[in-house]
Parts: C-alpha cells; structure tokens; sequence
C-alpha cells in the first residue's frame, strides 16, 4: 500500500532562489521558475548531474525525465564529449575573427543525416533557429504573413506572452491547430497569395495538454496545402531532431520540408541549433537575408555535436530509446488504466506524457489538485517530471530508472485517486 513520503529537505534552494531574486527579475527565468512545478515541493537550483539522475544543491538525487528540457539525449557528464571538447579548447581555441574548419564538417556530417539538408546555417539556440527559418520563408518569397503551429521560441514573432511585443508584429503571425487540416486551409485563404512560411511542429506537443503523433498522411497533406499556397514549409525540429531518428521526425514519418530547425539533443546540452534546408530556398542568405553573431562560430559545440552524433549513430540511440520508450508507454497506460484516474496518456516513446482531465462529475478545481498531489508525490519519490511540459527518455536512463520511475507513478496515482476521488469537491 502506498504511503505518503516526507518533503523534501530544499533549504538551500530556497536560500539561493532568495537570494537569487535580489539579483534578477523572479530569480530565475520562464519556464524554470518555481510556479511551473509545484512550489515548496521541488528543487530550484542544481548542483550536478550523472548518467540519466541529477542532484540539486541539498544532496537530493532524482532520475530526470525533462532531461533540461530536451538536449540530454545521451546523458549528463558524458565523457566523451567532455574529452573532444576539452582537447579543442586546449590544442585549438574556439573563438576567432574567422570560422573554423570543424564547422564544414559538422555541416557535411548534418546534410549526411537529415532528408531536408542541402545546406546548413549553425546558431545557437532553438529561438534562433525558428526565427531564421521564418527570415528565410519571406526573404525567398517576399511575402509577409506565418502561419504557425506548435511553441517556436520566446521572439516577437512567436512569443506566448506578447508583453512589450508591437502589436504589428503580433498581426503578421497566425496558429492554427495541429491535426486540423481545414483550419490551416482557412487561414491560408484568410492571406491569399501573402503567406511566407508553414512552420509545424511534426509531433504534436501544445503546451500543457497531451502530444499528438501525426495521424497518418496529415504531414504529407501540410505539405501539400503550403505548396499549393506557394509558402514555405518549415519543419520545428527543435524537440524531434535526433530523438525521434536519426534524421528527426521527418525520417521517421518520410515527410521532407522545405527548411527545418533542429537544436537540443544536437551536442547533448551544448547550445548549439541549425537551420537546414533546400539550397534554392537556404541561398537568400548569401546576400538578401542577413544573420550573423559573434558566437555563432565558436567551435566548442561544433566538436560537441560531431561527437554526440558520432556515439548516435554507433550506438544505434535512437531506435533503443524507441524500444525502451515503447515499453515505458505501454506500462504507463496500463498503471494509468488500473489507477481510475481522469488522466491521459500520450506522446511518442522517446516522449511520454501523463496530462490530468477534468472528469464531468468532478467539481472545477479537482483535476488542478490531484495534478498538484501528483507531481508533489512523484518528487518525493526521487522522480523528477513536470506538470506542463512532457517527458523525455534518455540513453543513460537505465531498465532500473524507468522501473523506479513507473513504480513512483503508479504509488504517486494510488495516493491521488485515494485523496481525490471522482466526483469530490
């Protein structure tokens, strides 16, 4: 029978997240502050990770499911990686007036990879990437209007929150929803003829309610309308490159766009993301588009990323995430099943997903606080997920890990349903 585990000792998180909040705004930034978890409950700084665990500054070791929000493919501490990257910094440096030849081949080793790659642009994060990729769509096309589907960052043009966002800027961009094929064909007839660019996310993962694979030939169909439209299709791979295949989730599903993004599990939490497309499309950049940094050539997550894609491939990574994820999703549905909780099981095997329903006999609030008790007894329990934001599988995560982390689902239900039974108030 499962019993309620003590709280958790965090006293020095909570000193530093104090102290923190003198010398920042909130103390820590976006999705990382304290409110998108459950406050008091988990941990606020970290002090080291290993394999697939981490442990926070007061010496409480977790399995990690979030997995830094996605760029630990591999695991934390990689030595590997570690060793190539120290041996750049040590024979070669990493940041010159002029690239380095590592960025030909990381670049070469991409187009390699990725069905969409003719050419590549390297960057440094997934915002960055995104918000090129919609550069290029109207460069190319001189058209002005996005279309969007899926979370792409925290710039103007696609940022959830519009604080401090022109609200001209705002106008020109517009969502539609995932799976739902007459609304984009709407809002491609809303813009006759002014649409730049269709950027999706191939996998479904709308912030806070359950991921969505692509039903079948609804990829191919995207497609199909944004080329009708003559707009560019944009592929956001941020999340799915290199964890769904090797090539992303466009191999995975044989669906090639015009451009796509990738970033995260690229160099295994290097920041590092790239933008990877048709040379026709991708050429603008030579001289009508402009993109440049003084960071974006340093070389250190170049190295780091030749270096995860190398033990990607060797080590077969994905399709032996695939398997485990697979068995994983399977025992979650059926923990989920015999729990009787008003809950949802989703994702794909390398990112599952539990989001909490609202039962009709449930009184307003109550799938809010068995969500709450869920996650509070979870991390307790040395399992470290988020309300909000799926779960990721990594390599390192062992056949132990994933056993301890369902056994703390299933104990962390039981304990929910028995608090908040369908229909309480």
């Amino acid at each position: 029978m499962a019993v309620e585990f003590p709280k958790l000792k965090l006293d020095r998180s909570m000193a530093l997240f104090e102290e923190a909040q003198r010398l920042s705004p909130g103390g820590v930034m976006g999705i990382r502050r304290p409110y998108n978890f459950v406050q008091g409950e988990y941990p606020i700084f970290i002090d080291h990770g290993y394999g697939g665990h981490i442990v926070d500054v007061d010496g409480n070791d977790y399995i990690d499911m979030l997995c830094a929000y996605g760029p630990i493919i591999l695991g934390y501490n990689e030595p590997e990686i570690n060793a190539a990257v120290k041996e750049q910094i040590d024979q070669k440096g990493f940041c010159f007036s002029l690239v380095q030849e590592v960025q030909n081949r990381l670049e070469q080793r991409i187009i390699d990879l990725v069905p969409c790659a003719e050419q590549v642009i390297l960057v440094k994060t997934g915002s960055d990437a995104t918000s090129l990729a919609v550069r290029i769509a109207r460069g190319y096309t001189d058209k002005k209007y996005i279309l969007r589907c899926g979370y792409h960052g925290w710039h103007d043009w696609c940022v959830e929150g519009h604080g401090g966002v022109p609200e001209e800027t705002i106008a020109l961009t517009e969502g539609f929803e995932y799976g739902n094929l007459a609304d984009l064909e709407e809002k491609l007839n809303h813009h006759p003829g002014e649409v730049a660019g269709v950027i999706i996310t191939p996998v479904g993962h709308p912030g806070a309610k359950p991921l969505i694979e692509p039903p079948k030939g609804y990829l191919e169909a995207v497609r199909d309308l944004a080329h009708k439209h003559s707009a560019v299709l944009i592929f956001d791979e941020i999340r799915t490159g290199f964890r769904a295949a090797l090539g992303g989730a466009q191999q995975r599903y044989g669906v090639t766009p015009d451009l796509g993004t990738f970033g995260k599990a690229l160099a295994n939490g290097y920041a590092i993301s790239c933008v990877a497309g048709k040379r026709e499309i991708m050429s603008v950049c030579e001289k009508k588009v402009f993109v440049s940094s003084t960071f974006f050539p340093n070389s250190l997550e170049m190295v780091a990323a030749l270096k995860c894609l190398e033990i990607l491939e060797r080590e077969d990574v994905q399709n032996r995430i695939w398997e485990r994820g697979t068995r994983f999703l399977q025992r979650l549905r059926e923990i989920v099943a015999q729990s009787g909780c008003p809950a949802t099981v989703s994702g794909i095997p390398p990112m599952p997903f539990v989001t909490f329903d609202k039962a009709p006999e449930d009184g307003d609030k109550i799938y809010r606080a068995r969500r709450e008790y869920f996650y509070t007894q979870t991390i307790r329990r040395g399992l470290f997920i988020q309300p909000y934001h799926h779960w990721y599988i990594a390599y390192r995560h062992t056949e132990a890990d994933l056993e301890k982390a369902l056994w703390a689902i299933q104990e962390a239900l039981e304990l929910t349903m028995k608090k908040y039974p369908i229909g309480a108030h």
